[in-house]
């Protein structure tokens, strides 16, 4: 990360906590030691009030003026000196008081241009003035008192100077010291504060990457806590809205992908009816016209054999226009799958008996497997569709095989199935598989897998015999993928099963 928010504010603090210390450093070498002569000026002005009051009132020689006046000399650190009109000391707490006298009379009547004034009136001047005995600078106050005494008050500057050095020496250190310190500070405040931050930045990362599974922890304590909140909301908003998107998304594709089979179909069943039709409307629009032009207008035979050909080319197409309807309606789903109990050997032998007349006219020989009733879930009509068109299938393909007699073998084979590849332990399902075999030839292994598409003959010549539409097989597959049910084929030496599976409970 190239800026961090937490060495940003942690560089701010300490840049502005320095930066406060430097500027309270400076101003104290700057205004410190006027700002301390101030102070001392005004405690010499007070010192001078309490002195000529004392002088007035007669108190000088108390006891309890003598406490006040080396309280005030010892805690503003001045020298004071009081001499009458007869140049007698009244009163001073100077040692060398000699020196102290000669220098009032020089400051008093002689004439400094040197000196350097703070203030000056008639009853007293306060100046800045060099001793030039120590080499020292005081700040002196003289002047006449109210009895006519003369004064002299005074503290050195130099001490000032001292405390200003020692105050801004000492303000540096705490400075350094109280900087690094907050500098620690500063560090672990910013670290608490960012680390929330860092918290909802990993998250709106993981979140750009379309993973909401991270959530903050909020503790609902500041205004952090509130958009580690609203995060969250806006986390689930946003995958709840792509979780639609997606599905909307998917519905979208599944309509795009089922549109452009629906195209599919139609332009495949255009072509595949064009194709089919073509043969039987031939033969009509021939045999019409022959019936138009009297080719056989004495033949009453011969008309009659034109007039079936085209009613039994009629009727075929009828059919096959029939289940052609039957299998699209199957193949967009608009038929309704009604899953109901029934029994699908009384179904069988229902449809068996139905048939009993093409049965004996084609001398087939039906032999159905004996059961007691088998109670299957499925749609019984469109069972019984099945049924219709394995036995027809059977029937137009059975053959005699080595002298013997044409037949078609009807078989039920109960057994429990596991639904579930992936869970082994899963409880299996009873399954009754119904297979038509019919002997003849077998089916060529490389028509196999074409023998459930539409239109799709294995032999046309025989098949256009027979009069077969190809789409049989076809009804039979979009049945059974309708109701998710298993179908199939098998090859014999001796013939061919077709097969179905139904569940039993």
């Amino acid at each position: 990360m190239k800026y961090s928010i937490k060495q940003q504010i942690a560089f701010i603090f300490i840049l502005v906590m320095a930066g406060t210390i430097a500027l309270c450093w400076t101003i104290n070498n700057i205004f410190l030691e006027n700002y301390y002569i101030k102070n001392k000026k005004d405690a010499v002005r007070d010192a001078y009030k309490s002195i000529n009051e004392a002088f007035i009132s007669g108190d000088i020689a108390s006891e309890t003026f003598d406490m006040e006046f080396r309280r005030v000399c010892d805690m503003y650190n001045i020298d004071v000196l009081v001499i009458d009109a007869e140049s007698n000391i009244t009163k001073t707490n100077f040692m060398d008081t000699r020196r102290l006298k000669q220098h009032l009379y020089d400051i008093f009547f002689l004439s400094d241009s040197s000196l350097k004034y703070l203030e000056n009136n008639d009853k007293f001047c306060i100046a800045m003035v060099m001793d030039v005995f120590t080499s020292t600078e005081y700040l002196e106050m003289w002047g006449v008192l109210e009895n006519g005494n003369l004064f002299l008050i005074r503290s050195p500057v130099e001490s000032i100077r001292d405390s200003v050095k020692i105050a801004n020496k000492f303000l540096a250190y705490v400075g350094v010291i109280a900087t690094l310190i907050s500098a620690v500070l500063i560090w672990f405040v910013a670290t608490k504060i960012t680390k929330p931050i860092m918290q909802l930045k990993d998250i709106s990362e993981k979140m750009t990457n379309l993973n909401f599974e991270s959530k903050y922890i909020s503790t609902g304590k500041n205004e952090i806590d509130l958009l580690g909140e609203h995060i969250n909301a806006l986390s689930q908003t946003l995958e709840s809205t792509i979780s639609e998107l997606k599905t909307a998304n998917n519905e979208l594709k599944r309509d795009i992908e089922k549109k452009e089979q629906i195209d599919e179909m139609r332009k495949e069943f255009l072509a595949n009816v064009s194709h089919e039709l073509k043969t039987p409307i031939a033969l009509i629009q021939g045999y019409a016209e022959g019936l138009k032009e009297c080719v056989y207008e004495d033949d009453a035979e011969s008309r009659d054999f034109y007039c079936e050909v085209i009613m039994d080319e009629a009727g075929k197409m009828n059919t096959m226009v029939r289940k052609l309807l039957d299998l699209n309606q199957l193949e967009f789903g608009n038929d309704v799958v009604t899953m109901e109990r029934f029994n699908i050997v009384a179904l069988v032998q229902n449809f068996i008996q139905s048939a009993d007349i093409l049965i004996s006219q084609n001398n087939i020989e039906v032999r159905i497997e004996q059961s007691p009733p088998i109670y299957v879930w499925a749609d019984e009509f469109q069972t019984e569709e099945v049924v219709r068109n394995f036995f027809s299938n059977a029937m137009n393909h059975v053959k005699l095989i080595a002298g013997n007699k044409k037949v078609i073998d009807i078989k039920y084979n109960c057994y429990f199935k596991n639904t579930s590849k992936e869970n082994k332990n899963k409880e299996s399902v009873k399954i009754v598989r119904v297979s038509v075999f019919n002997t003849g030839d077998p089916i060529p292994e490389e028509s196999l897998p074409h023998i459930w598409e539409k239109f799709y003959k294995v032999d046309k010549a025989r098949t256009r015999e027979y009069g077969g539409s190809g789409v049989g097989l076809s009804i039979v597959k979009a049945i059974m993928d309708s109701m998710n049910q298993q179908y199939g084929v098998i090859n014999y030496t001796n013939g061919v099963e077709f097969w179905f599976e139904l569940e039993t409970e």
